[in-house]
Parts: structure tokens; C-alpha cells; sequence
């Protein structure tokens, strides 16, 4: 009788110790979840707010991530390096913000192979690879941004654009958005020019200085991003010119600048939206579980009219 209780004890001690070995494996897999997210860059305050959002999901749903981005929006090199080294750490799952809507495939091949999902956010890339993408309607917002633009011109006169690039998603979408919306409904608005200013606020400067002195007559600029916007305004008050200026994200440059009334408006993303959105999917995505292929965090135009609406001071970033 005492042998049989003592081996009784034993073999619940055992499964007692099994079933905590378990349970700690559980504990430890769930805090080793690691989820890295690649930005386009690192330099506007709009990517500021996105690592913001990002924090926040991962605080709230008990996961550790990174954030990185290149220095500057132009270097698509030194981003597929930070896919690279993001992947050879093999994580639960990716985000990434292509700066190139082609570049990166081959290293997504790669993820894809070894089961690592991929969320895109903010830029896509022209592959089926990511299972979800957190991101603006950016055809739809510039084309917003082109009606707007149209009002305030009387829509007739010449207007240019001054883009962040030709290569992401984002840099074709926002452009092709205001200028497709142009000339479908506005046949007496001229588009004289797209400038590339590869999201830097100087070269963008330089740019605008450029046309406006090659086109006396223009009448608006549209800027595709938080480092286009900047370099148009700087531009235009070097110039000592009066265009109708319209923008895109927020920051406080441009929130000053519709504040002074220097800049008309501006079309505002959901910056910590779209990081906090772009975590969730990919814990979704480790789960297995099934996700939207397009994730719509939305947007607004602001100007001086609804600026401090407490609907549009929530997605502004300073």
C-alpha cells in the first residue's frame, strides 16, 4: 500500500512538473514573438507617429517589434540591407514599407519560403506576397487633394507636382491620383510639370524655386508628402510668389504654414493608425488567422476651417 501511494505521488508529481514545463514553454514562446517593421525612412515626423502606433500595439498585445527606416526616402539599398539583416534574425513576422514597389520582391520570395508573413503598410509592393496592407486610399486622397485644389484656383491656370518618387506605391498613387482627377474633370487646368524631390526638403525647395521661375503664370502646387510639402512651401516664400499650395500629411511645418495661411490645406493620414494596424495584422497573421488584403486606415483634408475639430487634431502629428 505504501509503494503504491508513493509511486502515485510520484507520477503526479511528474505530470505536475510536465504540465508547468508547458506552460513555461507557452509563457516564453508568447514573449518571443518578434516582429520587425521596415519603414521607408526615418526623417519626417510622420514616421515618428507610425513607430508610435506600432509601440502601442505591441504594448497592448504583449509583443516585441523593432523600428528602422534608411535615413533618407532615396536609399533603397540601405533598406534591402535592413530586410535582409530583419529576416536573417528569422521573427514571428515583417512589416515593411517598400521604397521600391519591385526592389524588394526577391527578399519577400525569401520571407514566403520560410513562412514568415509579410504585412506591408503605408507603400505596398507590386506582389501578392503581403498578406495584408495597412495604408491610405493615396489615389483617392490625391484626388481630393486635386478637386480642392480645383476650387481654390477657379479651375482654370497651371499647376504642377512636386513628388516624393516615382518607385513606391505611394509616390505613383498620390501623383497619378491628382493628376488623373485633373485632367478627367477639369479640362481648363494645365499640368506644366512632375518634379521629383525624393521626400528632401531642400532638393524640393530647389525644385519649386525651379518652377515657378520657368512658369510665371502657375497657380498651384500639389506636395505628395511631409518632405515635398516643406520643400514647396520653403520654395514658394523664397520666391516672394502666391500659389495655392496643398500638401499632404501633417507635421508642424505644415500645420503652421495653413495656420499663416501660406499653405491651403492638406490631405492627413492616420499615422499611428497605420503602425497600430500594421502590429494587429501581423499578430493575426502569426495566429493564422484570416486578414483583409487591404486595410484602409483613412484620411482627411485640413485647412483652416476644421483644423482643430477634435476628428482631425486626433490624426495630426507635431
Amino acid at each position: 500500500m505504501k509503494r503504491r501511494n508513493f509511486l502515485k505521488k510520484t507520477l503526479l508529481g511528474t505530470a505536475l512538473v510536465v504540465s508547468m514545463g508547458f506552460a513555461m514553454t507557452s509563457v516564453a514562446t508568447a514573449a518571443e514573438v518578434y516582429i520587425p517593421l521596415i519603414s521607408k525612412g526615418f526623417q519626417h515626423q510622420f514616421w515618428q507617429a507610425v513607430k508610435q502606433g506600432a509601440e502601442q500595439a505591441a504594448k497592448d498585445m504583449n509583443v516585441k517589434i523593432s523600428f528602422e527606416g534608411p535615413d533618407s526616402e532615396t536609399q533603397v539599398d540601405k533598406q534591402m540591407d535592413m530586410l535582409s539583416a530583419a529576416l536573417a534574425k528569422n521573427p514571428s513576422a515583417i512589416g515593411f514599407a517598400a521604397l521600391d514597389s519591385k526592389a524588394a520582391i526577391p527578399l519577400l520570395k525569401k520571407a514566403q519560403a520560410a513562412k514568415i508573413p509579410v504585412i506591408a503598410f503605408d507603400s505596398g509592393v507590386d506582389s501578392d506576397i503581403p498578406l495584408a496592407t495597412a495604408t491610405t486610399d493615396n489615389r483617392k486622397a490625391a484626388a481630393l487633394a486635386a478637386d480642392r485644389m480645383a476650387a481654390l484656383i477657379g479651375n482654370a491656370g497651371e499647376v504642377a507636382v512636386v513628388a516624393h518618387d516615382n518607385t513606391s506605391r505611394t509616390g505613383i498613387d498620390r501623383t497619378e491620383g491628382f493628376v488623373n482627377q485633373i485632367k478627367a474633370k477639369y479640362p481648363n487646368i494645365k499640368l506644366v510639370t512632375v518634379q521629383i524631390g525624393g521626400g528632401d526638403q531642400l532638393k524640393s525647395t530647389e525644385i519649386t524655386k525651379t518652377i515657378l521661375q520657368s512658369n510665371p503664370n502657375l497657380k498651384g502646387i500639389f506636395g505628395t508628402n511631409e518632405g515635398s510639402a516643406i520643400g514647396v512651401i520653403n520654395g514658394v516664400k523664397e520666391s516672394k510668389k502666391s500659389v495655392v499650395i496643398i500638401g499632404y500629411d501633417s507635421g508642424k511645418a505644415q500645420i503652421d504654414a495653413i495656420r499663416s495661411g501660406l499653405m491651403a490645406g492638406a490631405i492627413t493620414q492616420n499615422p499611428v493608425g497605420i503602425g497600430y494596424e500594421t502590429v494587429k495584422a501581423a499578430v493575426k497573421a502569426i495566429k493564422g488567422e484570416k486578414l483583409d488584403k487591404i486595410i484602409d486606415t483613412g484620411f482627411y483634408y485640413y485647412d483652416k476651417t476644421n483644423i482643430d475639430d477634435p476628428k482631425i487634431k486626433a490624426v495630426l502629428y507635431n
